[in-house]
């Protein structure tokens, strides 16, 4: 008698609890040692996460925050960035980007992106800053470089423009800690790098976490400030104006124990991602690589002819139990809380990566044969 195969697991898109299994029970060692001490805002697991952070990137000084947005709120804030400046950022990136200027009362400036690597243009942002200053409306004062899906922005080349320019430097590395550029990890490209602990991301918390790196010991000392509402050398002492970014100690505990395997889920981005890159070139427009450069693979993204192709495609991939997403369905200088901040410079480069691009899932638990069957999916889709 022949017994029946049993049916193929779901593919899942992110899974973390497949990750959490691995990681026990020293998962759970971490955790029940917080509860133990009841530190449970910057503890003691706070200081040890902020040291192996900064040696795992070569970086001389790591912040845990609250979050990768209070990451990059915390790092404007100390260069007093606000009202009447002009903060220069990609058009296609997530809202947080965007969205720390306008609160701190400085404007956004969008620039269009490469249309292979989906990396802020530096090109375009030099033609960008020559706008504003002859617009004469704002003061050109820092530069948001966003290393998108995990692969690193083009820093040699947005550094020459920020010293030429005078721009303050901040890295959005939310996506791709763990990448590395000429070499060298991310961490140190920019005068500041605010990374994002986001459950999503690589290296992902159980909830809001973030961090930022920095060589200066002076501004570390301010972010330190910054997050605990301006306190200075005692708690009652408040030397400025700061903000509640601290980081919760279970976040850390929970941060270690991945931290522990990450170079190992690294790796097992990769070996994904090589895997789609051969099955797929030819059918789609597959990931292009940053030259010189690792990836920490957060996203997958692969791109198609139209929309309508996508729509064809995700409906046909849903229909096999293949999840996808859109990453992003449009730029930020066309959704309507930025409209209004927008000075209508066309940026048709990240309106048309808008239209064509899709996520496949991507994590180091994704087995070979559930790759294998993503791959399929699309294949099957495509010719519906």
């Amino acid at each position: 008698m022949t017994r029946m195969s049993e049916p193929a697991p779901p593919i899942a898109f992110l899974d973390l609890a497949a990750q959490r299994r691995r990681l026990e029970p020293g998962l759970s060692a971490r955790l029940q040692a917080v509860l133990a001490h009841g530190q449970f805002i910057l503890g003691p697991e706070v200081t040890e996460l902020e040291q192996r952070l900064a040696a795992f990137c070569g970086a001389r000084h790591c912040v845990g925050v609250s979050s990768g947005t209070d990451a990059l709120q915390i790092a404007l804030m100390a260069e007093g960035v606000g009202r009447g400046d002009a903060v220069f950022l990609p058009a296609f990136t997530y809202t947080a980007t965007a969205e720390v200027p306008l609160v701190l009362g400085a404007t956004p400036v969008f620039v269009d992106v490469d249309p292979a690597t989906f990396q802020i243009d530096p090109a375009h942002l030099a033609r960008r800053i020559a706008d504003v200053r002859r617009a004469g409306r704002l003061r050109p004062r820092a530069l948001i470089g966003v290393d998108l899906f995990g692969q690193p922005a083009d820093w040699p080349a947005l550094n020459r423009i920020a010293a030429a320019e005078g721009l303050f430097t901040l890295d959005d590395c939310a996506q791709s800690f763990g990448a590395s550029l000429h070499g060298e990890r991310l961490g140190r490209m920019a005068a500041a790098t605010a990374v994002s602990f986001f459950p999503s991301k690589p290296l992902g918390a159980y909830g809001d976490g973030g961090a930022l790196f920095t060589e200066d010991e002076a501004r570390a000392a301010l972010y330190r400030s910054l997050r605990s509402h301006g306190e200075g050398t005692t708690r009652y002492e408040v030397l400025r104006t700061g903000m509640n970014g601290r980081l919760d100690t279970l976040q850390a505990a929970v941060l270690l124990s991945k931290l522990d395997v990450f170079e190992a889920d690294l790796a097992a981005r990769e070996r994904v991602a090589r895997l789609y890159d051969s099955r797929l070139a030819g059918l789609v427009d597959i990931p292009a690589r940053v030259p010189d450069s690792t990836s920490a693979w957060a996203i997958y993204a692969i791109l198609v002819a139209d929309a309508a192709t996508r729509a064809r495609l995700q409906e046909g991939l849903r229909a096999r139990g293949v999840p996808s997403a859109i990453y992003y369905p449009r730029p930020l200088h066309r959704q309507p809380a930025y409209l209004p901040h927008h000075d209508g410079v066309a940026l048709p480069v990240s309106e048309r990566l808008a239209e064509r691009i899709l996520a496949l899932p991507i994590h180091p638990d994704l087995t070979d044969a559930a790759a294998e069957a993503t791959c399929a999916a699309v294949r099957a889709a495509l010719r519906d």
